[in-house]
């Protein structure tokens, strides 16, 4: 197993925590838009199988810098693509959000054949994203059965080992472990929230099937949760609070922000469910159990967290649906 991806931007960071560079045969600090050096460190492997999660991932940064959040998202997966062009056989699984979808705030789920947009650099840039997947494969994979690609598309992703800023159980962990106040931007917006490991299993079972020829070169599947675990922010909130701490925890509407994000969001995965065989195991207190655990374990002085996630992946992939 190799990587690439940038030092680590946070501290602390799962990399260093969980040492994951003790598990990788080769770990790569470098930029994702960099086509040259892509290419090189591709090249230089012959990788059967790349999974690009590479991202800025995050909607406020977004904001505050536009073009290097398109440059990430757009070019670098362009730069990806690019780089598969260069080996004779490797199966490649390209991530980008349910964010990729033109939002039109309504109540039943995006389906995979649904339009794009993006009114928020973020959204943008996915989309700019899949429809550069979309081009490379009709222009360059079509017909080739040895290069084959897929896109996914994850909707909210919570879980341990998240030390992302502007994120929701990040902030609320580090925010109520030094006493301090939470504040939330949008108390009242839905999201399909699910547990890192959901999303991330749908991913391997994509390259398997295309791998057996199950599925099609150049599919999309959404990957996210039953319906009953679409819940509000302010309820996530509340939630975890209860789990993680005896007290009630202090929470504050963010009045400073000004940015624009969805209120309702929602993903069907019927593609995913018939042609995959996906579906969820957790349910929404199940996805907060697993991630509640794994901040304590940490806020405890839990020193191999590596072993608290190898232990969280062991329980999932035991779990029956």
């Amino acid at each position: 197993m190799h990587g690439i991806a940038l030092n680590p931007h946070s501290q602390p960071s799962n990399f260093d925590i969980s040492c994951i560079s003790e598990i990788t045969e080769s770990s790569h600090i470098n930029d994702i838009k960099d086509l040259d050096v892509i290419k090189n460190i591709v090249n230089e492997i012959q990788p059967d199988f790349i999974f690009h999660l590479a991202a800025q991932a995050l909607v406020k940064e977004s904001y505050i810098n536009p073009v290097n959040t398109m440059a990430t998202n757009a070019i670098g997966t362009i730069n990806i693509l690019e780089a598969l062009k260069g080996l004779s056989k490797c199966i490649c699984i390209l991530v980008t959000s349910d964010k990729c979808y033109k939002n039109n705030e309504w109540v039943w789920g995006y389906r995979e054949q649904d339009e794009l947009g993006g009114e928020d650099p973020y959204s943008a840039s996915k989309a700019m994203a899949e429809i550069a997947i979309n081009s490379y494969f009709k222009s360059f994979f079509e017909g080739n059965p040895d290069l084959l690609i897929g896109s996914a598309r994850a909707g909210n992703v919570i879980g341990g080992g998240d030390w992302s800023n502007d994120r929701i159980i990040p902030d609320a962990m580090k925010q109520w472990s030094a006493d301090e106040v939470l504040q939330i931007r949008m108390p009242q917006a839905t999201r399909p929230w699910q547990h890192v490991l959901e999303p991330l299993s749908g991913y391997i079972r994509m390259a398997e099937a295309l791998h057996k020829k199950e599925i099609k070169s150049g599919s999309s599947y959404n990957f996210g949760p039953p319906k009953e675990s679409n819940r509000t922010v302010g309820e996530l909130v509340e939630r975890l609070s209860a789990l993680v701490t005896n007290k009630e925890c202090i929470v504050d509407l963010d009045q400073s922000s000004k940015i624009k994000e969805s209120n309702l969001l929602h993903l069907c995965t019927d593609k995913a469910h018939d042609e995959l065989h996906w579906k969820p195991k957790l349910n929404f207190s199940e996805t907060l159990d697993f991630t509640s655990k794994w901040y304590m374990e940490f806020y405890s002085g839990n020193k191999n967290m590596r072993q608290v996630s190898e232990k969280q992946i062991e329980l999932f992939e035991n779990k029956k649906h």
